[in-house]
């Protein structure tokens, strides 16, 4: 049996705490009269199994069961990866 489950797609803002990370998902929506493109962003807390994702990276979310009080979500797959520059640390003189 198939059940359409709802799905959306944002990025990781938060992952301090274990198993669940904050994800923001963005919508755009054009106001009727004046036609302004107005921006909603919704964050999600949302279950990660693994503890996979990391800040900035971007995730597929599907909708489940109620895991916990305000976890309604689960991580689907992570679609990119945030690049995080690697950086030595300069000698100090």
């Amino acid at each position: 049996m198939e059940t359409n489950k709802k799905v959306r797609i944002g990025h990781v803002v938060g992952t301090k705490m274990d198993k669940t990370v904050i994800v923001a998902v963005e919508t755009l929506k054009r106001h009727p009269l004046y036609r302004k493109t107005l921006r909603k962003i919704v964050k999600h807390k949302v279950h990660d199994q693994g503890n996979s994702c990391k800040v900035g990276d971007k995730v597929k979310i599907v909708e489940t069961r109620p895991l916990s009080k305000e976890k309604r979500w689960r991580v689907e797959e992570i679609i990119t990866r945030k690049e995080v520059a690697e950086v030595k640390p300069q000698e100090i003189i």
